[in-house]
């Protein structure tokens, strides 16, 4: 559904902006499809009491009602600078994230392969550091160009400015509700890719397809095969993806967890200290939830770590099921699960969230 780019339209359904495919109502929603309607963006947001920027609406659970200004963020620009064995990509924030990496590796482009079918924005990406199947964002992010709501200015953040984490970034901490992001830098290879098949899954799927050495396309096309086969299409069911991030413990945690759950799955996380990743969706359904349902809410049958919205659930629906879970797990494990999630709720308000 397209608005007009100079209207700010009143109590606007933001159902089809959300892949939870809840029925969001906003107080107003503006649409920005064109870098210059940044500068106006503070004036406009002054009017309101609250406000949320929105990408694709992915990862992000809305409130029935959002009482304040919504603007879209819907800058889709694509440019590229080739040179002999590397190009950089310029992409707006706006730009579906699926569709520029599928792009790239038409375009033999390599670095996002394993990164296809993840939902949301380019403006995302940076924001929640994406990752999967052995490669982050950060692995080939250059800069971006971030607008301050605050100043009214640009500013371009480096990768090292942007001080990425497990799904995290700054973004996320202390400039989270004050810069949008308007555009992406990466830098991806033209030749000698590296290519990258260390996730078990990944690597299993190649095997059983009969590659043995596979090139960007074999990596895009069993991304996007291995993710269709576990995780719902939001078009088909509602839902945000993985609702909680992977627990990350340390040695002596871990130890107690294996006394009594001695088949507990965990990564090594290599580092100053050594760490070890435990997949929420295991300690999720060792718990019973996977395929539990109370009413329209409840976690997919294939996989517990996402939680879907068969038709008509509200957000409270989504926030009490997902507490339930944290308790569980907590209960059973001492683990606190955190939501990947963005849940959007009153106190809350005011933070932007470019997704």
């Amino acid at each position: 559904m397209q608005t007009s780019t100079d209207t700010i339209q009143s109590n606007f359904s933001l159902k089809e902006f959300n892949t939870f495919g809840l029925d969001c109502t906003a107080g107003g929603f503006l649409r920005v499809d064109n870098p210059a309607q940044l500068s106006r963006l503070p004036e406009l947001i002054s009017r309101y009491e609250n406000y949320l920027i929105l990408g694709g609406g992915s990862n992000l659970l809305l409130p029935d009602y959002f009482d304040g200004l919504v603007v879209q963020i819907a800058l889709d620009k694509l440019q590229t600078r080739k040179s002999d064995s590397d190009v950089l990509v310029n992409a707006g924030g706006g730009l579906n994230w699926h569709e520029l990496v599928t792009f790239c590796v038409k375009e033999n482009y390599g670095g996002l392969e394993n990164l296809a079918l993840i939902p949301g924005s380019t403006g995302a990406a940076p924001i929640q550091n994406i990752g999967a199947y052995g490669v982050e964002l950060k692995d080939v992010f250059v800069c971006l160009n971030a607008f301050d709501l605050q100043s009214g200015e640009y500013r371009c953040f480096n990768r090292e400015e942007m001080e990425f984490g497990y799904r995290d970034s700054v973004f996320k901490g202390r400039h989270k509700g004050r810069f949008i992001i308007s555009d992406v830098w990466l830098k991806l290879t033209t030749k000698n890719h590296r290519i990258n098949t260390s996730y078990g899954s990944l690597a299993a799927h190649l095997k059983n397809k009969g590659i043995d050495n596979p090139g960007i396309a074999d990596v895009f096309n069993a991304v996007v095969e291995v993710r269709r086969s576990k995780l719902p299409d939001p078009g088909q069911i509602g839902n945000a993806g993985s609702f909680f991030k992977n627990p990350v413990v340390d040695a002596g945690n871990l130890e107690s967890i294996r006394e009594k759950h001695p088949d507990v799955v965990f990564f090594e996380l290599k580092g100053p200290e050594v760490m070890y990743k435990i997949p929420a969706g295991w300690l999720i359904e060792r718990c019973g939830f996977k395929g539990k349902f109370k009413g329209s809410v409840g976690c997919y049958e294939k996989q517990a770590l996402v939680l879907v919205n068969r038709g008509g659930a509200k957000s409270s629906d989504l926030v009490s099921f997902a507490g339930e879970i944290q308790h569980s797990v907590a209960a059973e494990f001492g683990i606190p699960l955190e939501p990947e999630v963005n849940i959007v709720q009153p106190e809350n308000y005011g933070n932007v969230i470019s997704l």
